[in-house]
């Protein structure tokens, strides 16, 4: 037998036995897979309810550490899941990393939509919910502005709000947010295309669009990953405790579904994706057009490279749309909830969006910077 063949066989049978024993570790964890999908905890960090209305809370997070700006920050999530990805972790939380830099944070929590919420519209939400919540929280911190960051469809309609009421946002941070619809990079702009979807029907059968029917369709939108590829890697990791705290951390939020209410799906739907009337000045609220030109404020857009549900393309187009002096877009190799969660936003990204939301605000006790 020469010796390159009984090499190779020495690091098999090395390669073997190593395997061997993961698998014993791995069965011999079983028992504790269940104790971290009992146990796992999520949105850990401190907080006050300071603001009810209708089934929305206001969450005001508390601070260890300094306040050092003036201006607070306001989260505005999607209405679709809940909000406490932006909390998912103490080293996986967004909220965390802003109020390390020293920011003053409050965010929304809509709430579960009722069966009689299925009139709310788009107009509710953005002229009725944020402007009441931003006016609280102007009041609440003695700030004339707030810095408004808005993530996915909340995005959407932070860029709404502060286009009509561009007095009162000092910064608008927009994650992942879809604001033209033309494209067709992502499956969400094909299969909301009229011919592929009537959401006239939906809405008119349920009244409000049901949280299975969302998350069966972002989850179609990867069949292979999301049906197959992270039960195999679950199967692997049953001995990495740290992973499986984070794993079950991600199956808690993302199979938490909300209804989102009839009249907003059926608008969000037909005129933006369907339609794309917001960058086309049509969209109106409050009884004028959406005017994207009237944001001034400085804007920074993040965005994932890997977007399933929002191409980064759909975010950063607002660039053209608004007379902000000062813009800055920043990306990171990862998908769409990954811009929130994963360790390579965590370590690259926020701090620098935190540090970029820190350079425009007033200092709190010197003033503008």
């Amino acid at each position: 037998m020469n010796g390159a063949l009984l090499e190779s066989m020495v690091e098999f049978q090395k390669a073997l036995q190593t395997e061997s024993f993961r698998a014993w570790r791995r069965w011999v964890n079983l028992p504790k897979v269940s104790e971290i999908a009992r146990d796992v905890q999520v949105a850990t960090t401190p907080h006050d309810v300071v603001y009810e209305e209708d089934s929305l809370k206001l969450m005001r997070y508390r601070n260890e550490h300094s306040i050092d700006f003036k201006e607070p920050i306001l989260i505005c999530f999607a209405l679709v899941n809940r909000p406490y990805i932006l909390d998912l972790q103490p080293a996986r939380s967004v909220v965390r990393q802003l109020l390390k830099r020293g920011f003053d944070v409050y965010m929304i929590d809509w709430g579960i939509p009722t069966a009689a919420d299925r009139t709310l519209r788009l107009n509710d939400y953005v002229c009725g919910f944020v402007r009441n919540v931003a006016k609280f929280v102007c009041e609440h911190t003695d700030s004339p502005k707030l810095n408004l960051l808005g993530y996915c469809m909340g995005g959407t309609m932070s860029a709404m709000y502060t286009a009509l009421y561009p007095e009162q946002v000092r910064n608008l941070i927009l994650m992942a947010a879809p604001i033209d619809f033309s494209g067709e990079e992502g499956l969400l702009n094909l299969w909301t295309k009229p011919e592929y979807f009537d959401v006239d029907a939906l809405v008119d059968a349920f009244g409000n669009c049901p949280g299975s029917f969302l998350q069966s369709s972002f989850q179609m939108m990867k069949p292979v990953q999301n049906y197959v590829e992270k039960y195999a890697s679950f199967a692997d990791k049953l001995d990495d405790e740290a992973y499986l705290e984070n794993f079950f951390a991600m199956e808690r939020w993302s199979n938490d579904n909300i209804p989102v209410a009839g009249e907003t799906f059926r608008e969000f739907v037909k005129y933006l994706y369907q339609q794309n009337q917001l960058v086309r000045g049509k969209f109106q609220l409050c009884d004028k057009p959406i005017d994207l030109s009237n944001i001034t404020c400085p804007l920074l857009t993040l965005v994932a490279e890997h977007d399933h549900l929002v191409p980064p393309s759909s975010t950063l187009a607002i660039r053209e749309h608004v007379s902000s002096r000062y813009i800055e877009s920043m990306s990171i190799d990862a998908g769409h909830i990954g811009l929130a969660v994963s360790s390579k936003a965590h370590r690259q990204l926020w701090p620098d969006a935190a540090m970029w939301i820190a350079d425009h605000s007033s200092n709190k006790t010197t003033g503008p910077r």
